[in-house]
């Protein structure tokens, strides 16, 4: 059948270009002059990724490093929690663990944020995102890339990828402590129990995005019900399996949903602990 893609009709030899070509060009792909041959806008969806990634980028930047404003009690902003540092404002009943003592200088919420980020930099989902929308690899389906060589995930530093798993790990850590946080939010300003405000909804909309998008994890799939022969043999396990490969099917939706709703988490406890806006409480 002709395709019109003979090598020998559109593509120079390499004497006529100095070097042989590479990627897509090579002698094995099919020679089309043209970078691709689609006719819909493919650059929209990784434009909006690219766009929307930079903005929590910039966003979480500047909060990382202001190092204030990030306590309103009862409710603590999920970008300083725990606060391992001893610079940290004092937070009553919750997680202040001053192990790095009084030397570290800098904001505190940079001793914890590693953890949470390296888990999202490393997922799955997450490198398609940052891969299509900043390094264009590929920017989208059919579209080829601005390079002609691709070496994947093989080589320094994005071998480096195949850490998910461990992140994963500190990730729960990190939920459950949120998700302590979060119970704290059932208190007043004056530390008493049973009292709820906004604050406390937004925390709590907040750690179930969170725990939602942390369980649908690929690597979390694989732990419960990965390297299994029998799924009949381990009931418990099947089951749970199943409902967390309910959850995967949502992965990316889950990822850009914590990541609003964890930006939207610490503005809320940061406009309350500005002054700039008063916690409305419910009973």
């Amino acid at each position: 059948m002709a395709t019109g893609t003979d090598p020998q009709a559109t593509t120079p030899a390499p004497a006529d270009r100095g070097t042989a070509p590479h990627g897509v060009h090579g002698a094995s792909r099919a020679a089309i002059p043209a970078r691709h041959l689609r006719s819909d806008r493919w650059w929209l969806s990784p434009a909006i990724t690219a766009a929307g990634l930079f903005a929590f980028i910039v966003y979480s930047t500047w909060r990382a490093f202001a190092g204030d404003d990030y306590y309103a009690e009862p409710y603590v902003s999920p970008f300083y929690s725990p606060c391992v540092a001893q610079n940290c404002v004092p937070m009553k009943g919750g997680a202040n663990w001053e192990i790095f003592g009084a030397w570290w200088g800098l904001s505190p919420a940079l001793l914890i944020l590693i953890f949470p980020l390296g888990f999202r930099l490393t997922c799955y989902y997450y490198r398609k995102a940052y891969y299509r929308g900043f390094w264009a690899s590929p920017p989208a389906c059919a579209v080829a890339e601005p390079r002609a060589k691709y070496t994947g995930e093989t080589r320094f530093p994005l071998v480096l990828q195949n850490i998910h798993r461990y992140f994963f790990y500190f990730a729960v850590i990190v939920a459950g402590i949120l998700t302590y946080d979060t119970v704290l939010g059932f208190r007043d300003e004056h530390g008493r129990w049973g009292h709820m405000g906004l604050g406390t909804l937004v925390l709590l909309a907040n750690i179930a995005l969170i725990w939602a998008y942390t369980l649908s994890c690929h690597s979390c799939r694989h732990i419960v019900g990965g390297r299994m022969k029998h799924f009949s043999r381990h009931p418990v396990r099947y089951r749970l399996w199943g409902w967390v490969s309910g959850l995967n099917a949502r992965h990316m939706q889950l990822a850009w949903a914590s990541l609003i709703s964890v930006a939207v988490a610490d503005f809320y406890v940061y406009l309350v602990a500005s002054g700039a806006f008063d916690d409305p409480r419910f009973f």
